[in-house]
């Protein structure tokens, strides 16, 4: 993966990331469910009080990956990075990508002085569940997820 070029996400790549996002709700076997707007994402990437990051990963000029992310506090640990979504498009899976932005992503919670990193992932994702085994990572069985949606 010589001609990866790992960066952070500028308001123009908004598009990409939002079609990207719609990738992985169609794998995730819930393509409706992705509402947000164009205008809303750029708004809270990169309005006057942004809450999401996102590191994008770009090959030949096109953006073929990204990991967004946010911050999260834990009354336990403190400052925690929240890796929402680690993404990378279908012809581009198995390649290392994943691995380089998830690298870069953790280098970056480092560099911050995060306390650590959370995310989630589907109990029947069995790549991406063997993929985050190789890093360590504790999976928990314990919690349930609770939303309340406006």
């Amino acid at each position: 993966m010589e001609n990866v070029i790992i960066r952070e996400a500028v308001k123009e790549d908004c598009p990409r990331i939002l079609e990207l996002i719609k990738e992985l709700a169609l794998y995730e076997k819930a393509p409706d469910e992705v509402t947000v707007s164009l205008e809303e994402m750029e708004e809270c990437g990169f309005g006057v009080n942004p809450v999401w990051g996102s590191l994008v990963a770009v090959v030949d000029g096109v953006i073929v990956g990204i990991a967004l992310h946010y911050d999260r506090y834990s009354t336990w640990k403190g400052r925690r990075l929240y890796l929402e979504d680690l993404i990378v498009t279908e012809s581009m899976r198995g390649t290392g990508l994943g691995k380089l932005l998830l690298d870069e992503l953790i280098a970056y919670a480092k560099e911050k002085k995060y306390n650590g990193m959370v995310w989630q992932v589907l109990d029947w994702n069995e790549p991406a569940i063997n993929f985050y085994k190789k890093y360590n990572a504790d999976f928990d069985s314990e919690w349930v997820n609770v939303s309340i949606n406006f």
